[in-house]
């Protein structure tokens, strides 16, 4: 790995919602453009990148299960909707010349290989992207606790935690609240403690409890993940038990 990246294998965490851009629905041609093409900035530092894809911008499980419709058929249908969405970005991707794998937990061979943990391992050694798709497998968990479970499994160095409408973690919605104040550093207790919603608590916990870093920022400016992986001090740190601010 070359010296200007500071992380050999990172887990890149996309929601649904970054991917529409400021559509309402659906994936935005540009937006999906200028993720792949960040991404390929990191792959040619010789990082090993592994992506999870969230299904916002097409539909989520608990609203679905708001409207009446039966918990876990809801939140199969999310799972579907985030191979759409690997698809789409493994296209992009492969468009500008990385070579992408999709693994989902759903087996639907005709479109993705089945997630394998050696296989995904194998194809990061080969320095392609692997895409993990269909979450967990399993309702009731998000993909914020896909993203901690696989980072987990492939040995990650740390979560990025890309979002399309805020640049970190604050105490208060900053588009709601002018005086919100932006975190730089927080331990995982203090997401936990004071309610963040940086992730679901599932999640929260199964970084704490592996040791797994996280970076929350913002994917809207381009070169930021790369600015991440070299080391620069954008968006907010959340790494162990304990505060270390």
């Amino acid at each position: 790995m070359t010296a200007s990246a500071d992380y050999q294998r990172v887990v890149l965490k996309l929601s649904g919602e970054a991917l529409r851009g400021d559509a309402g629905y659906g994936i935005d041609p540009k937006v999906i453009e200028s993720i792949a093409g960040q991404v390929k900035e990191i792959v040619e530092l010789d990082v090993e990148v592994a992506v999870i894809v969230g299904a916002g911008n097409i539909w989520r499980g608990k609203v679905g299960s708001e409207m009446g419709m039966d918990r876990a058929t809801a939140d199969y249908m999310g799972m579907l909707g985030t191979c759409m969405n690997a698809l789409a970005l493994q296209d992009a991707l492969e468009t500008i010349d990385v070579e992408t794998r999709v693994q989902t937990s759903i087996e639907m061979r005709q479109v993705a290989e089945p997630y394998i943990r050696r296989k995904a391992i194998r194809h990061l050694e080969k320095k392609r992207v692997v895409i993990f798709a269909a979450g967990t497998g399993n309702p009731y968990f998000s993909t914020d606790t896909t993203a901690a479970l696989r980072a987990a499994e492939i040995e990650a160095e740390v979560i990025l935690m890309a979002k399309n409408n805020v640049d970190g973690v604050y105490n208060a919605d900053p588009s709601l609240d002018d005086t919100a104040k932006k975190y730089t550093r927080l331990s995982y207790m203090d997401v936990l403690s004071e309610d963040l919603q940086v992730m679901d608590s599932t999640a929260s916990s199964l970084c704490m409890d592996n040791d797994i870093p996280l970076i929350v920022f913002s994917i809207i400016e381009q070169g930021n993940i790369k600015r991440v992986i070299q080391g620069e001090q954008i968006g907010t740190t959340i790494r162990g038990k304990h505060k270390n601010v």
